[in-house]
């Protein structure tokens, strides 16, 4: 059985166009806020962190700090999300946890548990795509493109390998 090429949906030009809507959409949200917490899920998700945080320091005049969350994505239940700090650093911040693709809600879902055991100033969530699928009760407040797709369809997200940038559907 031959398999098919994956389709691309979004070019490396296309990306950047999002990821600078979505920093200046983030921006436009959080003015009057002194500093941002860009909390990326591990992977794709940690990537467009990085951006988005690339962007908003040239544009934004508050300051922007990255985090790395870390889970394993292929477990049904996760018994701790791991931070590169301390949950009790998030303290009264303002924090937006970005992945790559949001699709049934599952990994976001879990990738709150370390900002749910301290009282934040505000919790946000930013994807790249939303493919509609919603299982868990997680919206995204920043989307750079919803894409309605089959529960068969698989979206790859590629940001981390310059030659293949892209948002494919196979």
């Amino acid at each position: 059985m031959e398999t098919a090429q994956p389709t691309l949906i979004l070019t490396a030009e296309q990306i950047r166009q999002k990821i600078r809507r979505i920093a200046f959409q983030i921006y436009e949200n959080n003015f009057e806020e002194s500093a941002v917490l860009l909390a990326g899920i591990a992977g794709e998700g940690f990537v467009l962190a990085e951006a988005l945080a690339h962007v908003l320091r040239e544009i934004a005049p508050f300051s922007v700090d990255l985090l790395r969350v870390t889970l394993d994505k292929t477990q049904l239940s996760q018994p701790a999300v791991q931070t590169d700090r301390p949950a009790d650093t998030f303290t009264d911040k303002v924090i937006i946890l970005i992945d790559d693709v949001l699709y049934t809600g599952r990994t976001l879902a879990f990738s709150l548990q370390p900002f749910l055991q301290v009282p934040v100033h505000k919790l946000q969530v930013a994807v790249l795509i939303d493919r509609n699928h919603p299982r868990y009760p997680v919206a995204a407040d920043y989307k750079g493109y919803e894409l309605s797709t089959t529960l068969t369809e698989h979206v790859d997200v590629v940001l981390s390998d310059d030659s293949r940038t892209g948002v494919y559907l196979r």
